[in-house]
């Protein structure tokens, strides 16, 4: 009995210095991602931005809604002179901003697209200290819906997101069950998938780091960010919302992606298998994260436009 209270005394001055290391890095992680770092928009990016408007005979203007919680979110939109009647909101990934959707933008004005390119909250020059991986933003693409509604009157509202941009935009089929059709490009399953990815690479183990030895680091993230910010990021799940929607939603990731596996957008598929058949899932063999329309541009574009406009409504 003695031999078996010094194990057991043994066993918790090991757990607790195990666990107190553990739940300092949920802090520090948790800390990382909910202050992601602003990327501004600067001259070089609104000289990129009028040189797709020019080519493209757009017009461009700089646009802002006001969120649910008061913050003002901040993008661009371009109008083509001769469009073909339908709009796309563009979504960019962590710690970037509008900037990075020009590349999609200019394809789609090519095609007769208006597009609008919002910065995410706690992005570039849209107001918000915290981002919350779709949780709030979900909310905030339903006001950029409402806002092309309002200013526009499109035939069809489309979405098409990157990384953090294409989980915020999925998310959003909850509050915006208005779009015509959807293409996310390399989401994350949910955020509690995508942090046990995110401890598992700065060990080079893959998630599996994450899903054992780590875990007490990340149910302490959880904890934390839902104490100190009133965030609850087990919300933040594109796999819920997808499945509870029937809105047409291309998934695209790249096999060698290995910022967020392509597990994440097959557990998207599978999950709303029973309940959404408009789910499609093309897997680019060649492509990395976001990587798609560098690896196959041919094939990106003809499967994003054609998702678009064979999903496209009449007046």
């Amino acid at each position: 009995m003695k031999r078996l209270r010094g194990l057991v005394r043994w066993g918790s001055v090991i757990l607790a210095v195990w666990l107190i290391p553990c739940v300092a890095m949920g802090i520090v992680l948790a800390e990382w991602a909910l202050h992601p770092g602003r990327r501004l928009v600067g001259p070089e990016a609104e000289a990129q931005a009028q040189a797709v408007a020019a080519r493209n005979q757009a017009a461009l203007g700089e646009v802002a809604v006001t969120a649910e919680d008061g913050i003002v979110l901040r993008g661009w939109s371009f109008r083509p002179l001769h469009g073909n009647g339908d709009a796309v909101i563009l979504l960019h990934g962590q710690t970037d901003n509008r900037t990075g959707m020009l590349g999609n933008a200019d394809l789609l004005l090519r095609h007769g697209y208006a597009v609008l390119l919002p910065d995410a909250r706690a992005h570039g020059a849209s107001g918000g200290e915290v981002a919350t991986y779709g949780v709030k933003e979900a909310g905030d693409v339903r006001r950029w819906y409402d806002w092309l509604l309002r200013t526009q009157s499109p035939r069809c509202i489309d979405g098409l997101g990157d990384s953090m941009g294409a989980a915020q935009l999925l998310q959003s089929l909850k509050t915006t069950p208005g779009f015509c059709a959807v293409v996310a490009e390399s989401p994350f399953a949910s955020f509690r998938e995508a942090s046990y990815d995110r401890l598992g690479e700065k060990l080079d183990t893959g998630d599996w780091a994450g899903r054992t030895l780590l875990r007490p680091a990340i149910e302490a993230g959880f904890l934390y960010a839902r104490w100190k910010y009133g965030i609850d990021l087990e919300q933040a799940s594109p796999q819920n919302a997808v499945a509870a929607s029937s809105i047409p939603v291309l998934l695209i990731h790249g096999k060698k992606d290995t910022n967020l596996p392509p597990r994440h957008s097959e557990q998207i598929e599978a999950r709303s298998r029973a309940h959404n058949s408009a789910v499609l899932l093309w897997e680019p063999a060649e492509a990395g994260h976001c990587g798609a329309a560098g690896a196959e541009p041919e094939e990106y574009e003809r499967r994003v436009t054609g998702w678009f406009e064979s999903h496209r409504r009449s007046r």
